[in-house]
């Protein structure tokens, strides 16, 4: 993911249809399968029919996601036929692609699967030729084959289930997947972090998006050895290494919730325990509950947010009855994976204290569902204004609360070059769910439409009602926090209101 704005990652083709012009928009993480829909749905034809594209000059065009720009005078015009009928060489197709998808469930030896699925595919398509089939059948085999392809680079190494097929795997989202690990030891590199790095590793202003994955990996290994975390629940190093890779795998290819915010959200976490010297009111236990639970507060996150899931009525939204449908299904999967023996970092821990991690995790994850936030700060402060005492378990509790909720929203923090992709990235996750929302005939939160929504007026209100408020009631327990988090936050609402002044008189400039 890189730090290029997200209203240029977002395409628009121009189409002629029976002399009519459409238009069709898609982003980056769309595959050839989902163009080729769109168009179909812009044909008023069946989604299986071949769809052909042919330039001003003639020539015929790709219907991929790198097909060329054009403009409102000269639109591709589109032809659309029927399917051809079923055939024996379609149905051997169909069986080569049934066992290419079960290839995908060696997700832990994705590099050998991708490389043997590439080769079958490379022999189908000279068999293909050979065999002397039809252009037509040959274009349809290829756009199944892209698709296949499109789908293995963007599932981020997804398992699917048996008799599970693409679509429904993408369409939907379960619990109840299995989730686990080959026995033999799985292991990323092993980098030496030098002193400056374990330094600034505990720094809010520490930049993101300088680390691969398996650097990052290697740094939230670090982060469990250096709090005393491995010695406090006895968790075996290979297995830690083992669990940190489960959890990796389990977290998709979105532009905004994927592993990379993971990391962003659990660094965090790991620069306010050192900030605010946690340590000294909270058991090792307790800094444990808050750091795995920052690791796993978003697994499995479709992309897609709890508005959608229960206005589309989804299966998670009918699962857990409308009641924080996603944040029980990252918890549900959290505890999937740690039911593995091979992947259950507190698997050396006595029952009484693996019954407190799990409740403890349990309700900071639930606790990052938005909709809950009045009711949590509204606590917190109560407890704040009475006499914050740690040593009350609810008080504990509930700060443990607002700091997962901080490090989860907490990307205004951080210096601009850092936090300002992350909005791109944040909007064109909305943006793909209010394309879906209006497709769909469900209601569009206006924060999210593209066509209402600037990156300003995304931010300023955020900052102003939402961060700014929560930081400073932090900061009445913890003074650093003021100087180091509230202070940037004001700069960012000043920086956002400065760009919005000046879209303002830019607009009213264009409209003279």
């Amino acid at each position: 993911m890189g730090n290029g704005s997200s209203f240029e990652q977002v395409r628009t083709v121009h189409l002629e249809i029976n002399g009519k012009e459409e238009k069709i928009m898609f982003s980056r993480h769309c595959c050839s399968r989902d163009i080729h829909e769109l168009i179909a749905q812009a044909a008023g034809v069946n989604k299986h029919a071949i769809i052909t594209l042919r330039d001003k000059s003639g020539a015929h065009v790709s219907v991929s996601p790198t097909m060329p720009n054009n403009g409102p005078n000269t639109p591709y015009k589109v032809m659309a036929k029927d399917p051809p009928a079923p055939s024996a060489d379609n149905d051997a197709l169909q069986a080569v692609l049934s066992h290419v998808a079960d290839q995908l469930n060696r997700v832990f030896k994705m590099d050998e699967t991708k490389s043997t699925l590439n080769h079958r595919i490379n022999l189908l398509e000279k068999r293909l030729e050979i065999e002397g089939l039809k252009a037509v059948e040959i274009e349809k085999c290829k756009s199944e084959i892209s698709y296949i392809r499109d789908q293995l680079w963007n599932s981020q190494k997804k398992p699917l289930t048996g008799g599970q097929s693409f679509d429904h795997y993408y369409s939907s989202i379960s619990d109840e997947r299995k989730i686990s690990l080959k026995k033999d030891i799985l292991s990323y590199p092993k980098y030496s972090l030098s002193q400056e790095t374990v330094d600034y590793l505990k720094q809010p202003t520490f930049d993101i998006w300088h680390w691969e994955p398996n650097e990052m990996l290697s740094l939230l290994e670090h982060m469990y050895h250096e709090l005393g975390l491995v010695e406090e629940f006895n968790i075996n190093p290979t297995v830690l290494k083992r669990w940190l890779l489960c959890v990796q795998e389990n977290y998709r290819n979105n532009p905004f919730h994927n592993f990379r915010h993971c990391f962003c959200v659990s660094q965090m976490m790991y620069g306010m325990l050192h900030l605010c010297k946690l340590w000294e009111i909270m058991s090792t236990e307790d800094l444990g509950i808050l750091l795995t639970a920052a690791v796993c507060h978003d697994l499995d996150h479709p992309g897609y947010n709890n508005t959608y899931q229960i206005n589309a009525r989804t299966d998670l939204a009918i699962r857990y009855n409308d009641i924080s449908p996603l944040e029980n299904h990252h918890c549900a999967v959290a505890f999937q994976i740690l039911s593995n023996p091979d992947t259950n970092i507190f698997a050396n821990v006595d029952k009484e204290t693996y019954k407190r991690i799990r409740a403890g995790i349990t309700m900071l994850i639930l606790a990052t569902d938005m909709a809950r936030h009045a009711e949590i700060m509204e606590s917190f402060k109560d407890k704040v204004a009475a006499g914050f005492d740690h040593k009350q378990k609810d008080h504990l509790d509930t700060l443990k609360m607002v700091l997962i909720k901080c490090c989860d929203i907490s990307n205004e923090v951080r210096p601009m070059e850092v936090s300002e992709p992350w909005v791109d990235c944040l909007l064109e996750e909305y943006f793909n769910q209010s394309d879906r929302e209006k497709m769909e005939g469900l209601p569009v939160a206006p924060f999210m439409d593209r066509d209402k929504v600037t990156k300003p007026t995304a931010q300023i209100g955020f900052i102003k009602f939402v961060l700014i408020p929560m930081f400073e009631t932090v900061a009445q327990v913890f003074t650093p926090i003021d100087a180091v988090m509230v202070q940037p936050l004001r700069n960012a609402k000043d920086r956002y209101e400065e760009m919005k002044m000046a879209e303002d008189s830019q607009k009213e400039k264009s409209s003279t």
